[in-house]
């Protein structure tokens, strides 16, 4: 059986360069959302819904892979929106008053699917973030996205360079978009990759 992965199928959404900001074209895409607030560092609740976002996920690529379709697929990374009502406390790093939600979920999984991978896992597991999660179709359209390589706390720089090339051209829009495409509960902090992405007209 072979694995699909769409990480080779959106190339050119998950495969970025660290030497040049590019501009992507991004479709309409499926998402397992859930929304909350609060420092990702230390935010139980940010906790929880990581934990519910892979539980799905996972779950439901064992029921498309030893069901009909007898697909196998891998579990895109963890992805998050970040944006604040003041935008300000943002900018300042404000990380208490961040509020962030996501999964990429491929066409081929299907809602009922997904809908059964929730109940299996608030059976089995009853997580407390798994009545928040959601699935929902995301349109960011024409955006621009770097490479980051290192820590989250050294990300400055390299938003500051995406920020530039839009603001050069065109304005910002949307929400500031983060792919985590690291295991950063084994890789070194300075090898962590992260995918940012920012929408702009």
């Amino acid at each position: 059986m072979d694995k699909i992965d769409l990480r080779k199928e959106l190339k050119h959404l998950y495969q970025a360069s660290a030497k040049a900001v590019v501009q992507v074209e991004v479709p309409p895409l499926r998402y397992l959302m859930v929304d909350g607030e609060g420092d990702p560092n230390t935010s139980q609740a940010y906790a929880q819904a990581v934990e519910a976002l892979f539980s799905v996920s996972y779950t439901a690529k064992f029921m498309v892979n030893k069901g009909s379709q007898a697909l196998d697929y891998s579990v895109m990374p963890l992805e998050g929106l970040w944006w604040a009502d003041d935008m300000a406390v943002f900018a300042a790093n404000d990380k208490a008053k961040w509020k962030w939600t996501m999964i990429l979920q491929p066409d081929f999984v299907a809602n009922d699917i997904v809908d059964a991978a929730l109940a299996e896992v608030r059976r089995k597991k009853n997580l407390p973030g798994i009545d928040r999660l959601r699935l929902e179709n995301f349109s960011e359209g024409l955006c621009a996205q770097i490479l980051h390589i290192g820590p989250f706390c050294e990300e400055g720089p390299t938003i500051e360079r995406l920020h530039a090339f839009i603001d050069t051209r065109t304005s910002r829009i949307g929400k500031h978009h983060e792919i985590y495409l690291s295991d950063i509960r084994r890789a070194d902090p300075k090898n962590w990759k992260t995918i940012i992405r920012q929408p702009m007209k």
